[in-house]
């Protein structure tokens, strides 16, 4: 925890500095000696880290503020009359065990480290947030299902609607990647679409790396490096999933082949679909050497 005379007790917000201010710049002056103690703080969690000036204006003397950088911003620091800030970009999403931010608490983003004349802040604490910062920085920003979901039907619409094929197979051109694949299920005609649909889910979901493809008419799914592993074919009454390693897979799909490898879950209409047990199914083919084709 923040160590000062008179100490705040964790999480008490610091009375937000007046902007309009100046900063001392003389040497020797409290303000410039908190941070270039700091500085060094910073520079000792990461010796990596970039030091850049930006924002100058005459109510920083034209000067600039401070920016340490280290694949993206990790904190600012500004000198006030009353405080010294350390703002950290993403200071919401990181771990702030001792209590060090005090300041710019309401935001989704941003947090701050106000400190006053005399206060000493806890080094150790302190450097872990700047260490903790750069992981985050070097972490990918996640995307939202919605994004992802908008991305697939943009792709879909980008790709040639396909007609459908005697006993209602779409008929899509070879392509790979999950646009074919996309407008495949999305030409699916009546209930056959949202099983397509939740069949591609549960894919996705069990093996989230696959790889996806449209060959004779058939959505294939595979693993990289290994070959493809299911196909998907409609018929008239029911949806072909086809595993091409089937016989391995314990227990076995329950409709045979004239291949002998190869095994076939029917879904029909108003036949209840185990979710659970196609997973598993999914699961185990992704792991077996799939079919080069």
């Amino acid at each position: 925890m923040m160590t000062v005379n008179g100490a705040k007790p964790k999480g008490t917000k610091s009375k937000s500095p007046k902007a309009s201010e100046p900063p001392s710049r003389v040497a020797g002056d409290w303000r410039e000696e908190t941070l270039a103690r700091m500085r060094a703080l910073i520079l000792e969690a990461d010796p990596e880290m970039t030091e850049t000036r930006k924002w100058k204006k005459p109510s920083n003397g034209m000067v600039g503020v401070p920016v340490w950088s280290h694949g993206g911003i990790v904190c600012t620091g500004e000198t006030y009359k009353a405080v010294v800030k350390f703002t950290f970009a993403k200071g919401a999403s990181l771990p702030d065990r001792m209590g060090l931010f005090n300041a710019s608490l309401e935001g989704s983003a941003r947090r701050a480290i106000d400190i006053r004349e005399g206060e000493q802040v806890h080094t150790v604490a302190f450097k872990a947030l700047v260490k903790a910062a750069v992981a985050r920085n070097a972490m990918p920003t996640p995307r939202s299902r919605d994004a992802e979901s908008s991305e697939r039907s943009a792709a879909a619409k980008k790709t040639k609607p396909g007609k459908l094929l005697s006993g209602g197979n779409p008929q899509i051109a070879k392509a790979d990647g999950d646009a074919p694949v996309q407008a495949f299920i999305a030409a699916m005609p009546g209930w056959k679409r949202d099983i397509g649909q939740r069949l591609d889910a549960l894919i996705v979901r069990t093996v989230p790396n696959v790889q996806k493809a449209v060959r004779w008419n058939s959505p294939f799914y595979g693993s990289e490096g290994q070959g493809w592993f299911l196909g998907i074919h409609c018929f008239a009454k029911y949806i072909k999933v086809a595993f091409f390693r089937g016989t391995a897979l314990s227990p076995m799909p329950p409709v045979e082949s004239k291949q002998k490898e190869v095994r076939y879950l029917h879904v029909f209409e108003d036949a209840q679909f185990d979710e659970a047990q196609f997973a598993r199914w999914v699961k185990q083919a992704s792991e077996l050497p799939g079919e080069r084709m």
